[in-house]
């Protein structure tokens, strides 16, 4: 079982940077692979970020160079550091865990509540 919570989301304008973080409550943290989502308004739910256990990272084109995706396993914490923020880029960002390293939201068993993230113009 994972609990997660996330923060750190809000309102920045156009060019901005915000950084997320995603709190973990689990025992052998590092085994499972983590990942942020994204859900804009009428968008279906997207992968923007994962990253294996020992903290290989890999990205959706859209952010690449843009968002940067770390772990903290002795803190059990995952986090998104996101720049170069673009109206685009407005949506509830959540973060999930897995024992399967996909891009796919249904491979991800646990789920955040999320945290809004609004990017505006």
């Amino acid at each position: 079982q994972v609990h997660l919570v996330e923060s750190g989301g809000g309102s920045v304008q156009a060019g901005g940077s915000l950084r997320l973080s995603c709190a973990a409550t689990t025992d052998a943290y590092e085994s499972y692979y983590m990942a942020w989502f994204r859900q804009g308004p009428g968008k279906e739910r997207e992968g923007v970020a994962r990253v294996d256990g020992p903290g290989l990272p890999n990205y959706a084109d859209s952010v690449k160079g843009r968002f940067t995706v770390s772990r903290d396993n002795a803190k059990k914490t995952l986090y998104l550091e996101m720049s170069s923020l673009r109206p685009g880029d407005t949506a509830m960002y959540y973060c999930a865990a897995s024992r399967t390293y996909s891009w796919v939201p249904e491979r991800y068993p646990y789920w955040g509540q999320g945290t809004q993230v609004t990017v505006s113009s």
